[in-house]
């Protein structure tokens, strides 16, 4: 059987080089070279400061840089000396989660390889498989053809994303009923038919992934002539972007109906812990929102950079035709309780553990009052009874904290977010 000895992956961005990384590392035989157009990218690959954040990664880069992996803005020659080409020979879609990408890549629940029916396709199946079963058991991996394979990838993730907006529209209703939401995700999540993955009701998801997949479901669907499950599908996304709103809305109304000129302080800018990717991230539109209402926004998060946050944020999906009101009402700052200095509300939209482990007494002895908390990921559930006596007023996802609040006239709708209406339909990818 052919061996596989050169494997050339283009692109190093946040999965072709962790995936190949951890592939060099697994197999000391095999040379490994990561191409990208991107030479500062590349550069960064080769420093001691990795472009991306990954719990691990560092690690597996060092021990086999250098030796057989590589990293190179020459793609032509990479392309030419390789035995392999990843993204352009099979389809073998990655199901990795950042923040868990090594661990992922090292122990996988499946690998999954599509190919051509035929003998070529084949046999380049096989020459794959090969490499994985370095060190993935042969009964994780999973050959098909490439339809399946591409198609499993895009299912995959449109479940889990579905998992999301389904407990999030629950959480709604908890709020207006008195439910508690992680009450009812235990409760059913103990049903073996459903499990308790993905049931934690947020901010909504984000990530580069989700969103990407399920309306590339989307439009495959409305090319195929399929509009009831192109209609269904659409469904997950929509109710994403409703949560991220009426969450907004419920700061501005607890906040009197105003957060003109009010500091918020927005702790956690990546769309999940332990990554520093902001892609799709809620908190980029939590921000837009509350920038739209004139909020003063101070933002930290522990390894997302200031220039990323300030670019995210000047898009003109979310800054409009107005980069420049960036400047004026968003600060980041490398210090959580320089945030909260002077704030009227602090918002969690980040689930970071060291958001737990904060000083909450020296928070709100810096904040003004009354302080509100506004928990968008449920990571201080634990602490709600000490921070009501610290004076905190807590708001959270899917649960009504305390049965009293101090007293205000909420709005019907939030002037240029109503909770209500319909999200506007993103074009498809």
């Amino acid at each position: 059987m052919f061996q596989i000895k050169r494997i050339c992956c283009i692109g190093a961005g946040y999965v072709g080089g962790p995936t190949c990384s951890v592939i060099a590392q697994m197999c000391p035989e095999v040379t490994v070279t990561v191409v990208d157009v991107n030479e500062s990218r590349i550069k960064a690959w080769n420093s001691d400061t990795l472009p991306i954040y990954e719990p691990g990664l560092k690690e597996v880069v060092e021990s086999c840089r250098g030796k057989n992996l590589f990293f190179s803005t020459d793609i032509d020659s990479a392309i030419r000396d390789a035995d392999l080409v990843f993204i352009s020979v099979l389809s073998n879609p990655e199901f990795l989660a950042e923040g868990t990408a090594v661990r992922d890549l090292k122990d996988p629940d499946r690998v999954l390889i599509g190919g051509d029916e035929t003998a070529e396709g084949q046999r380049a199946i096989r020459a794959l498989c090969a490499v994985y079963e370095h060190w993935v058991p042969k009964t994780r991996i999973i050959t098909t053809n490439t339809w399946s394979s591409e198609l499993s990838k895009l299912a995959a993730n449109a479940f889990l994303a579905q998992r999301i907006s389904s407990i999030n529209s629950i959480s709604a209703l908890c709020e207006a009923t008195g439910a508690d939401v992680e009450e009812v995700a235990k409760a059913i999540g103990m049903d073996q038919r459903i499990g308790s993955k993905f049931l934690k009701a947020s901010v909504g998801f984000g990530g580069s992934c989700f969103q990407k997949d399920v309306l590339n479901l989307v439009y495959l669907c409305e090319a195929l002539n399929l509009p009831e499950v192109a209609s269904y599908w659409q469904q997950v996304i929509d109710m994403n972007e409703y949560q991220r709103r009426r969450f907004a809305c419920r700061i501005i109304d607890c906040l009197f109906n105003t957060v003109t000129g009010k500091k918020i302080a927005l702790l956690g800018f990546s769309f999940k812990k332990d990554t520093g990717d902001t892609r799709e991230s809620s908190s980029i539109y939590i921000s837009k929102y509350l920038m739209d209402e004139g909020a003063k926004l101070f933002i930290y998060d522990p390894k997302v950079l200031k220039a990323q946050i300030m670019l995210d944020l000047s898009q003109p999906s979310i800054s409009g035709d107005n980069p420049e009101r960036v400047s004026d009402l968003v600060t980041v700052t490398s210090d959580p309780y320089e945030a909260c200095q002077s704030a009227h509300a602090l918002v969690i939209c980040t689930e970071w553990d060291m958001f737990k482990e904060l000083d909450y007494e020296k928070i709100y002895k810096k904040m003004l009052k009354p302080a509100f908390i506004f928990d968008g990921r449920r990571v201080l559930d634990h602490l709600h009874a000490q921070l009501q006596h610290i004076g905190f007023q807590i708001e959270t996802i899917g649960k009504k904290v305390a049965a009293t609040r101090i007293p205000y006239t909420p709005a019907a709708a939030c002037p240029r977010i109503a909770a209500t209406e319909p999200p506007t339909k993103k074009a498809k990818v």
